[in-house]
């Protein structure tokens, strides 16, 4: 059986970059993967600018402000954010809020709270230092920096940062297109009347909404049955129209399990069984030149293995820069003991900041998954006992 992080290593060595761009709108670009870099058409900000609502005033004319001696300027003019204003004359203030230029010959703010106004004047009583509230022009960026590179995943505040620096479309890899069936005669339909010694399919469900989650396209030939026939027929459906195979089930070495059997008909099988729990019967390997990655038929290992082997694999796929999820240190408040090989166990924080185990830890219960938000990574032979700090896994890290 292979180590996970021998197994991990051998993926993303495998991993062949799909070359398809596209351009979008920026504004429709969430979590798509950057194919270019960003550079600032303009400094960001474009000019200084008022951190806060107050009056834009020259310092030296409040040099001798204080509580015995007051300062009072006449309000020269107003300044909204969007206008920009004009030369600030020596002995005078400007009415600004947030976001304004600051006018020329100003060179600090005070904040409204600082000052009272008056009927065309404002009194200060206390000086102010030169450049104080003032954001400077390109304090974000400077025209021409790179802002983002290419293989970036464009997060939110990403977005945000290549509107600010002008770009109202990105080039972009093209989606991953995905192609996923799982595999047995047991398999039904939710929603069907269930016929004794089947059970509903939940790996279709939760794969496919885990891929999505990471941005490929899903190409769903749905279930299929427990022939040879059967499975040659859905390798080859997927192999026409996807960048990657992904199945579930039929990975064991039994008479009824035939993904095997079918890859090496159709192509080749370089990675077979890991030394991890849940998830042993994990297999590797290409179809008709398009690369497979055969999962378990329970849920929790399809579930923990498309997290920790899948993810990175298809990210890599996708052109994205290496962004793995890295452990945190967190207390266990629970015992256990590994056994010969890798285990992930299923955990959720508690309000004493550790962690308890999700009670049942088969790889059929898939509510363990549901209801947990970690996972605890456990080397081969590891004890664990309470109190100890062990590698947690935020769930939340895997699909952000």
């Amino acid at each position: 059986m292979i180590p996970f992080r021998e197994a991990l290593k051998t993926l993303l060595e495998a991993a062949r970059p799909v070359e398809r761009t596209e351009t979008v709108p920026t504004l429709y670009a969430e979590s798509r993967i950057l194919a270019e870099d960003i550079v600032s058409a303009i400094d960001v900000p474009p000019a200084d600018n008022s951190q806060m609502d107050g009056y834009a005033v020259r310092s030296e004319d409040l040099s001798g402000a204080s509580e015995s001696s007051p300062v009072t300027l006449p309000v020269s003019q107003r300044i909204p954010a969007g206008r920009v204003g004009t030369r600030l004359e020596p002995g005078s203030a400007a009415r600004i809020f947030t976001g304004a230029p600051i006018p020329p010959g100003a060179d600090a703010v005070v904040q409204q709270e600082l000052a009272q106004a008056g009927e065309g004047c404002v009194t200060f009583r206390a000086p102010v230092p030169r450049g104080r509230f003032i954001r400077p022009a390109g304090g974000d960026f400077k025209a021409g920096q790179p802002v983002l590179h290419a293989g970036e995943k464009l997060t939110p505040s990403k977005l945000g940062l290549a509107a600010a620096a002008g770009r109202a479309y990105v080039r972009v890899r093209q989606k991953l297109r995905v192609g996923i069936f799982c595999s047995g005669d047991e398999l039904m339909r939710p929603g069907e009347p269930l016929r004794p010694g089947a059970i509903y399919n939940s790996n279709r469900y939760q794969l496919r909404a885990l891929l999505h989650a990471l941005g490929c396209e899903v190409e769903d030939v749905g279930s299929v049955g427990d022939t040879l026939e059967a499975t040659v027929e859905a390798f080859e459906r997927a192999a026409r129209t996807s960048d990657v195979i992904i199945t579930t089930g039929g990975m064991s070495v039994g008479e009824e399990d035939h993904v095997k059997p079918a890859v090496k008909s159709l192509g080749e099988l370089t990675m077979w069984r890991l030394a991890v729990k849940p998830g042993k019967p994990f297999a590797f390997g290409q179809v008709r030149g398009v690369p497979f990655l055969g999962l378990p038929g329970n849920p929790v290992a399809v579930f923990v293995e498309t997290l920790m082997l899948v993810r990175p694999y298809l990210a890599a796929m996708q052109g994205e820069k290496a962004n793995p999820v890295r452990p945190i240190a967190v207390r266990a408040d629970f015992d256990w003991k590994g056994g010969e090989r890798e285990e992930f166990i299923r955990v959720r924080r508690n309000d004493a900041g550790g962690l308890d185990l999700m009670p049942n830890q088969n790889s059929q219960i898939l509510s363990s998954c549901a209801f947990a938000d970690g996972i605890v990574d456990v080397p081969v032979g590891g004890v664990i006992a309470r109190g100890d700090s062990v590698d947690y896994y935020p769930l939340a890290e895997f699909l952000a």
